[in-house]
């Protein structure tokens, strides 16, 4: 076993391609040697004008290791798988060594959530979690449910999924440091800094293990003065818990058909804020969530605001992503919210300390996909276990990842042959057995009613019904029937909108907000962002949607540029600098030929108190 600053300067591989390869359900064979086929970031151009030093570095024998069980991704799911596996090996005796790979610098730099939690979950995995808390550790103490017009606010009644006796409003990003401490505690190896793009195969057609990403790349695909080869991880099981759309979820997902016979993901985007109020204007333990303005009736969506920790407020505002009018900015919006009284009141004497954002699964029951696939499994919102109507989703992933966990543990230690690729089959029977699934299916129908011709209004009618009186148990299931770059219309079918400048007190700029992330690229690496031809991509999208681009992204990434030379009168640029990770764009344009994978291992924002 290599020692932990031997992983630490061996990190990280490149973009796998795409090529297919046909497996069995029932694999009878598990091949020592492992097949995968190493491609590197730059385009086929470029790659043709390396030097031969420079291709043999890029292709050079890799660092190898073993580990039972790799988990990619350090949110709350994986974590959660890796300290359940640990307990098992210390309740039952067989050793397994686990490995996580997190792709932000630090645990929790690239984790952005509300967020009120509900601690079922935490309180089976942790039962003495109370005793050494993470913080900051707020209980709710009073809910309030309004509906905004531009200048009033109207009591509604909360639902009873939306009633938060017995939760905490926490920082998530702090929740996922804290976790990650209880995992090393127990013998879990934490590997932050590690970005993976890259599966392993065997000979069957099975996942088995991954490969992290070369360092050290120049935007020319050429290897730098500090490049370092990636290095490859053989597991018996791989589990994904890359969060909302993960670059290597989506490929299994299509590699492995999984999403037969189920619905398209759906999803928002959050975006959020922490600021620092005076005494007088902070509530400990309030939670308030609104709906209606600034968002139109044909616009899924709603803010909040949680006071917490020490005169914190965390206030947000979540837009769902299968709307139609192009000229929509989530991020203005969300700017105009808190001029509002009902958040100005609150916010106008305090300062903002921190700014993110991150695309959520909306889809629900119907539209999470088949969860495992040969040599491992989905977890978390890698899957889509968030519960809309609760504006929850911490407690589904974490209970998700501790059912893989049972599963995994069990395949491996009653595995003696060694020879066959690890299906971990119950894991799915689990879920449909645990809390979870009994859950997301009481609220299956509330989502999708909102995609009636009657809008909002009419999901809020029906949701009202099924929440309060039908609880699901109907005998049909609504479906989302389109995915939400689809839903996207052209821009000649509606007005610009005016949106106001911001003031630099309650609303800020683009450019203002991004810097608060705290987000860093090496500007000269490959772009993480890939579009195979910008100005087809121009063409196709341009004319029609007029610069959607500009307006999805919240972090002002993708500009239309005056450009006399181009075709169309523009270029698209990509500044790929910005990037917070949300992976809006890769869900939201129209044309889905923007590909979102990780950059570097370590890049990206380093949010706080998120």
């Amino acid at each position: 076993m290599p020692s932990r600053p031997l992983l630490s300067t061996a990190i990280c591989s490149l973009t796998r391609s795409s090529r297919a390869i046909r497996w069995r359900v029932a694999v009878s064979q598990r091949p020592t040697n492992v097949r995968h086929e190493r491609t590197y970031w730059a385009t086929a151009c470029r790659r043709n004008n390396l030097s031969e030093d420079d291709r043999r570095m890029l292709q050079e024998a890799r660092e190898e290791d073993e580990a039972d069980v790799v988990i990619v991704g350090g949110g709350p799911a994986g974590l959660a798988a890796a300290i359940r596996l640990k307990q098992l090996e210390q309740e039952k005796g067989k050793e397994i060594r686990v490995v996580l790979l997190e792709k932000a610098s630090d645990m929790g730099n690239h984790t952005l959530s509300g967020a009120v939690i509900e601690p079922t979950a935490l309180n089976e995995l942790l039962p003495d979690w109370l005793e050494d808390p993470p913080a900051p550790l707020t209980p709710v103490k009073s809910d309030k449910m309004r509906f905004l017009t531009e200048k009033y606010s109207i009591p509604l009644p909360a639902p009873p999924q939306m009633h938060n006796a017995g939760n905490y409003i926490v920082s998530l990003s702090e929740i996922v440091k804290w976790l990650a401490a209880k995992a090393e505690e127990v013998g879990v190896e934490v590997y932050p800094g590690f970005a993976v793009n890259e599966l392993l195969y065997d000979n069957s057609g099975a996942v088995a293990g991954i490969a992290t990403n070369d360092m050290g790349i120049s935007k020319a695909g050429a290897p730098k003065d500090n490049f370092q080869r990636g290095m490859e991880f053989r597991a018996k099981v791989t589990l994904l818990a890359e969060g909302c759309h993960g670059s290597l979820t989506k490929g299994v997902i299509k590699k492995y058909h999984l999403r037969r016979e189920k619905d398209v993901q759906t999803y928002g985007i959050g975006l959020k804020e922490v600021w620092e109020v005076p005494e007088q204007d902070w509530r400990e333990g309030e939670v308030v969530h609104t709906m209606g303005w600034p968002l139109t009736s044909q616009v899924y969506g709603g803010g909040f605001m949680y006071h917490f920790g020490e005169r914190l407020v965390s206030v947000g505002l979540v837009v769902g992503l299968d709307y139609a009018n192009p000229w929509i900015s989530p991020f203005r919006e969300f700017q105009r919210m808190k001029h509002h009284p009902l958040y100005s009141g609150v916010l106008k004497n305090g300062k903002c300390l921190s700014y993110g954002a991150r695309a959520l699964n909306e889809g629900g029951l119907q539209s999470i996909p088949q969860l495992i696939f040969p040599g491992g499994a989905l977890i978390g919102c890698s899957a889509g276990f968030v519960n809309v109507p609760k504006i929850k989703g911490t407690h589904t992933a974490m209970k998700s990842g501790m059912l893989a966990a049972e599963s995994a543990y069990n395949a491996i230690a009653s595995d003696t042959t060694n020879e066959s690729a690890i299906a971990l089959y119950d894991y799915e029977d689990r879920m449909k057995q645990s809390w979870v699934y009994k859950e997301l299916n009481e609220v299956r129908n509330v989502r999708p009613s909102f995609h009636t011709p009657l809008g909002v209004y009419g999901g809020l009618v029906y949701s009202g019904i099924d929440t309060l009186l039908l609880k699901g148990r109907v005998p049909w299931t609504f479906h989302h029937k389109t995915s939400d770059a689809q839903a996207t219309q052209p821009a000649d079918k509606f007005k610009p909108i005016d949106y106001p400048k911001p003031d630099g007190k309650l609303s800020f700029d683009l450019l203002t907000s991004v810097a608060r992330t705290g987000t860093m690229h090496d500007e000269d690496e490959p772009v993480h962002l890939q579009v195979k031809d910008r100005d087809a991509h121009t063409k196709a999208s341009y004319p029609k949607f007029k610069g959607v681009e500009n307006r999805f992204c919240p972090a002002g990434v993708y500009e239309y540029v005056p450009d006399e030379t181009k075709t169309e009168g523009v270029r698209f640029q990509i500044n790929a600098q910005n990037c917070i990770h949300c992976k809006t764009c890769d869900i939201k344009v129209p044309a889905q030929d923007i590909n979102w994978v990780c950059p570097e291992g370590g890049d990206g924002p380093k949010y706080m108190l998120t």
